[in-house]
């Protein structure tokens, strides 16, 4: 396996583009996709949903669990991720393609804890004070809810009993530089759906991880820009799988002209015309993410001045070698 220290001699004999106070101290997060339904041929499984281990400053993070646990369970072991070994997971939402693995997660790992958004009566569970019913204390206690007496918090189950779920409400920082951003859609065939996105502060900008963007790619990187306006990278899918052009070409522009988004690393969702005009609009700024890839942000082109500017296709054409040599070599 080529040693991270390796990596960065070889980026420095390039002559990659950093100042001295970045070179110091890397972005160290590194992305692992997991679960997609495009990737290069491999002994990966290739389906339609999303999960990624993120590791960061020595934690790791799993990030949604894809549609099928034995596809999950397959894929995971391909890449070789012990998931007994998590400090907490991600679900960003919902839908069967981001929570069809927890069976087999919780399998490996039952006491994980597990950060989801809060619904009314939702699949992770939900709470309630005793007191959100009116009473009508004339009925006799057999047609009164609890006999008249109802408890103080009422607690209703979740989909995976005995799973650790802790429920996120509100955009919360869960641990040193480690953000949940919790938004809610607002749109036609997913109205109030809530969703979480994964939001990293290193030192170069923000890292950002979404699931499917229900609420809106523009939406949560606007919210992400309240932590950090530096958006390194934003990952995952972006829910453009059945936007017409105009849209799509909108989303790319605002991205890159309105947000200044260094890098983007689109999966799942994202949508195939959508991959074409991101590659179009980011140029070398746009990384491949399919099935099996691992992306480093330790070895990435730090870049210089305005996101707008190409990194050179040769120190990014290095970039790219480093990169296959490492998956040559195993995650």
């Amino acid at each position: 396996m080529v040693q991270i220290g390796l990596l960065v001699l070889a980026l420095t004999g390039y002559g990659f583009a950093a100042s001295t106070a970045n070179a110091a101290t890397p972005s160290k997060v590194r992305i692992s996709v997991l679960y997609d339904a495009f990737g290069k041929p491999s002994q990966m499984v290739k389906d339609w949903g999303y999960a990624a281990l993120i590791e960061v400053n020595g934690k790791r993070i799993l990030f949604d669990t894809g549609d099928n646990a034995e596809v999950f369970a397959q894929n995971v072991r391909t890449m070789k991720v012990d998931l007994a070994k998590l400090d907490f997971v991600v679900v960003s939402h919902r839908h069967g393609d981001h929570i069809g693995g927890l069976t087999h997660l919780l399998r490996v790992n039952p006491a994980v804890k597990i950060y989801a958004p809060k619904e009314n009566f939702g699949v992770f569970g939900f709470s309630l004070p005793g007191s959100f019913y009116r009473k009508a204390d004339s009925l006799p206690a057999e047609m009164r809810y609890y006999d008249g007496a109802p408890p103080t918090v009422m607690n209703f189950g979740n989909a995976w009993p005995g799973g650790k779920f802790e429920l996120i409400e509100k955009t919360t920082e869960i641990a040193p530089g480690i953000h949940l951003i919790a938004l809610v859609s607002d749109k036609p065939n997913t109205l109030e759906l809530r969703e979480l996105s994964l939001a990293i502060e290193t030192p170069d900008g923000l890292v950002l991880i979404v699931g499917c963007s229900h609420p809106g790619i523009e939406k949560i990187v606007e919210a992400a820009s309240a932590i950090d306006t530096r958006i390194r990278l934003v990952a995952g899918g972006f829910h453009l799988v059945v936007a017409k052009d105009p849209e799509i070409e909108h989303v790319a522009m605002a991205l890159h002209d309105t947000y200044h988004v260094e890098y983007v690393a689109p999966g799942h969702c994202t949508g195939e015309p959508t991959f074409v005009a991101l590659q179009r609009v980011f140029g070398a700024r746009y990384l491949y993410a399919g099935l099996g890839t691992v992306v480093d942000l330790e070895i990435l082109p730090i870049a210089s001045g305005k996101t707008t500017t190409p990194i050179d296709a040769h120190e990014f054409g290095t970039y790219r070698m480093l990169v296959q040599v490492r998956e040559r070599n195993g995650p």
